[in-house]
């Protein structure tokens, strides 16, 4: 019985102590993650003093994107010949967040260099009459309300690949208007929660308000955390004019 009783407090300890474990994991991967997107942020801020405008999400022969470059269609991201490289210090990429490295399963898309994290390339890497036209930060009316970047991922069938923009939950016709559903992209991997980056630079916390279920991928939503965040009318914190 005493036996019984030392393997059975053990037993306790060492559920107790990995249970802790994780969650310092997590909340030491969100720190970073904090600190990877206000980075981000801050390159993309600079980016528009300098160029007037914010980076491109990508350019139109899909070569060069805001988070790496490549030589051809289909290949792989060069991680440091993106538009926002030499705005990000001496490793002129962008850095991983290790909580999505750690939950990444099956081929990648070719999508890999954003580190987990997205781009609003509807309304701020692009806008809706161009989607090759990065907008322009005196075009955004509330920037402390308005999403830049947020921890993304996409959902598949046999789990979740990184994704390197942020969809909003309505595609947009040239004329600003909301049309069909996108499939949603903010990944909601800490402790059931986003981060998000906005125009004036600050990052905070938010909250799934929609995931749409099941995904033409094969994927689930509900279960990868993947979803939306705020107010849905209008494109809710995408739309740069809301």
């Amino acid at each position: 019985m005493e036996l019984l009783v030392v393997l059975a407090l053990i037993l306790g300890l060492s559920v107790a102590g990995f249970t802790g474990y994780r969650s310092l994991r997590a909340r030491a991967n969100q720190a970073t993650s904090t600190e990877n997107l206000r980075q981000l942020a801050a390159a993309n801020l600079l980016y528009a003093v300098e160029n007037q405008t914010y980076a491109p999400a990508s350019d139109p022969s899909n070569l060069v994107r805001w988070h790496g470059g490549r030589d051809s269609i289909g290949g792989k991201f060069d991680p440091e010949k993106g538009y926002l490289s030499e705005y990000l210090g001496f490793s002129r990429r962008v850095g991983q967040c290790s909580e999505l490295a750690r939950l990444l399963s099956g081929k990648a898309f070719n999508e890999d260099g954003s580190g987990g994290y997205g781009y609003n390339a509807t309304y701020i890497g692009g806008t809706p009459p161009n989607p090759f036209m990065p907008n322009r930060p005196a075009n955004v009316n509330n920037p402390g309300r308005t999403l830049m970047f947020a921890t993304t991922a996409f959902a598949v069938s046999k789990g979740i690949q990184e994704y390197p923009f942020a969809d909003p939950p309505n595609s947009v016709d040239a004329n600003w208007r909301v049309r069909g559903s996108l499939q949603p992209s903010v990944h909601f991997r800490f402790n059931r929660k986003a981060l998000v980056a906005w125009c004036d630079g600050h990052v905070t916390v938010e909250s799934r308000t929609d995931d749409k279920g099941e995904n033409f991928y094969g994927g689930s939503n509900r279960a990868a955390s993947i979803g939306f965040c705020g107010p849905k009318h209008e494109n809710g914190w995408w739309n740069s004019r809301n």
